[in-house]
């Protein structure tokens, strides 16, 4: 797989979107490599996703162990090789466990999670695969984590939708020829072995 736009250099961006990249270049450890590369092409938008991430990474009033879990989540439904790759070491600095992510990356349900994890396992599968949350999910999430935690974990998920298209449209490759992190199976395989 070839990626399909070339790496933008710093000093190759016109002045005015540089400020965009200063701030990428703060907190990404792809520096400006993975969905930044194709955002930097659009800057308007670009500043305005990064701004929308920045929040959801940052500044969620979902913990970060389950907001990493959120988005591997969607790196395994949408085979999303560089948003795996970049999440799970962060994801297992967050508390998340080897085996829940082990799990997941093999395309089953976790077997040891906790009650929280599980509770967005259910939600996250749901809404992506389905479009739609059950009334008593809905309500166990709202119960469990309150309005804006449940507000939040919807747009993180819908956002890694976004993320996940970004990066396989663009075909990003892992960096520094590393292997890919997940088998690439077809979504009908995917929906059937997540919603077991």
């Amino acid at each position: 797989m070839t990626e399909r736009l070339t790496q933008i250099a710093y000093d190759d961006l016109p002045s005015e979107v540089r400020p965009l990249a200063d701030d990428i270049l703060k907190i990404s450890s792809a520096a400006l490599g993975g969905p930044y590369n194709a955002l930097l092409r659009s800057p308007e938008m670009g500043r305005r996703c990064f701004d929308h991430l920045d929040y959801l990474r940052f500044k969620t009033s979902v913990n970060k162990r389950l907001n990493e879990f959120a988005i591997l989540i969607q790196a395994r439904i949408s085979n999303a090789q560089f948003e795996w790759w970049a999440h799970e070491k962060i994801a297992r600095k967050a508390g998340l466990s080897d085996e829940v992510m082990r799990d997941l990356q093999n395309c089953t349900r976790p077997r040891t999670m906790q009650a929280d994890e599980r509770l967005v396992y259910d939600y996250c599968v749901q809404l992506s695969l389905n479009h739609r949350v059950p009334d008593a999910l809905w309500q166990e999430a709202i119960d469990q984590m309150g309005e804006q935690a449940v507000i939040d974990l919807t747009v993180l998920s819908g956002t890694y939708v976004m993320v996940s298209m970004l990066l396989n449209a663009t075909q990003v490759g892992i960096p520094q020829g590393g292997a890919a992190p997940l088998q690439v199976m077809d979504p009908v395989e995917i929906r059937q072995r997540l919603l077991a």
